[in-house]
């Protein structure tokens, strides 16, 4: 066993302390209480107790993808500008044709920030509000630096973890782990705060783009199966269905309407 002299310790723990710093949310969350939480409910329970939606045939769902994906790529790329967050803001955004699962993700690819999204998802949608709040959303994840943050979230647990107890020798694989989280995609499963953030966010990206947030979030009251068909997760699955979350996009409008912009945490 490696024996860390106090100096190397020493370093262990600040960066342990400077990852974990860095990994709460980049903007302030809305109050979430008193009215707000009681619409969210009264929200929630309809959705949660009304039928199953009529899934659209294939060319229903590529034309609604192509009504909506020019508004939200436009209104996500100048929110992002205007927030001035030094993330590279142009996103290139797709249909994942190749997954069967009903799922939306952002991930990065060759260095490249991507949002997708199945066609069993838009096909599963009851108006494009709901598409354009699930791609407002996934830009949120970009704009917040989740990925970035998760992957300082796992590099500082494995230090704290002594499992960098290479760290004067070979340390390649916990890095290799921190550098890799994110990686996969549709694969990812981001803490609530970070899903709250991105609907924060996305609420604002959706309002700007023209759509409803509050009709669009009604999408993730839905109850669901977190895996589909083939094993792999899908949007229920990574984006746990909660009220506080309708509350937040409920109490994120007010702040619209009342010509509030986000507040960042530091």
């Amino acid at each position: 066993m490696t024996s860390f002299s106090r100096s190397a310790r020493r370093l262990v723990a600040a960066a342990s302390l400077a990852a974990l710093s860095a990994c709460g949310t980049t903007y302030e969350l809305p109050e979430t209480g008193g009215s707000y939480s009681d619409e969210a409910a009264r929200l929630f329970a309809e959705a949660r107790s009304s039928g199953p939606v009529t899934p659209l045939s294939r060319s229903a769902a590529e034309a609604r993808y192509a009504r909506v994906q020019p508004r939200v790529l436009s209104a996500g790329r100048e929110t992002c500008r205007q927030l001035n967050t030094g993330v590279n803001c142009n996103v290139s955004m797709s249909i994942d044709r190749e997954m069967s699962e009903r799922n939306a993700y952002f991930t990065y690819q060759n260095g490249q920030p991507v949002i997708k999204i199945s066609l069993p998802l838009i096909q599963d949608t009851a108006s494009d509000d709901e598409v354009a709040f699930v791609l407002a959303h996934e830009y949120g994840h970009l704009i917040g630096r989740h990925v970035e943050k998760q992957q300082q979230q796992v590099l500082a647990g494995a230090l704290i973890g002594g499992a960098l107890g290479g760290l004067l020798g070979d340390s390649s694989d916990a890095v290799a782990l921190g550098m890799g989280v994110g990686t996969t995609a549709g694969g990812i499963v981001y803490s609530q705060s970070y899903e709250l953030e991105s609907d924060t966010i996305g609420t604002r990206i959706a309002h700007a783009a023209g759509y409803d947030p509050v009709e669009g979030a009604k999408f993730f009251a839905r109850a669901e199966a977190e895996r589909g068909g083939q094993g792999g997760y899908s949007i229920w699955g990574t984006h746990p269905p909660d009220r506080k979350r309708v509350a937040t996009v409920l109490a994120t409008k007010a702040q619209i309407e009342a010509e509030q912009g986000l507040r960042g945490t530091q």
